[in-house]
């Protein structure tokens, strides 16, 4: 019995960085910022919540005691982490920015940087020796 707790226990933590993987591949492959949100959401309510679940089952399994510290961490991410994703796109499409109007990427890179805006670009810079600027 013990063995198969153990081998679900190993496919959840599998699953968890499987999850965690492929939001991290989102993130960075997607192609612009509304499908780029979705990645890290799915990664943080699937992934983290497959890692919790594996946790809370190794210690009721190996030390006969259920941990209540993983359900809440795992309640307070699947309340927040959609609700984040949801007020970044809203903020997103309040911007009303259409792709052709942000900065190009400089070259060899997939988006734009910081301070690297083009004169057209509706993104304000601060040149890096202005005061108040770290």
């Amino acid at each position: 019995m013990m063995a198969l707790a153990d081998i679900l226990i190993a496919a959840l933590l599998v699953a968890g960085g499987v999850f965690g993987l492929v939001g991290a591949w989102g993130l960075v492959r997607l192609p612009d910022m509304m499908t780029r949100l979705h990645g890290p959401t799915k990664a943080a309510t699937l992934g983290v919540g497959s890692v919790l679940i594996a946790s809370m089952a190794f210690f009721w399994v190996h030390h006969d005691h259920l941990s209540w510290h993983e359900l809440l961490i795992g309640l307070f991410l699947f309340l927040t982490a959609p609700i984040t994703g949801l007020y970044i796109g809203k903020a997103h499409m309040h911007l009303s920015w259409k792709p052709e109007e942000l900065p190009q990427p400089p070259s060899g890179a997939e988006w734009a940087t910081w301070g690297k805006g083009a004169e057209t670009s509706p993104i304000v810079t601060v040149p890096d020796d202005a005061p108040g600027r770290e």
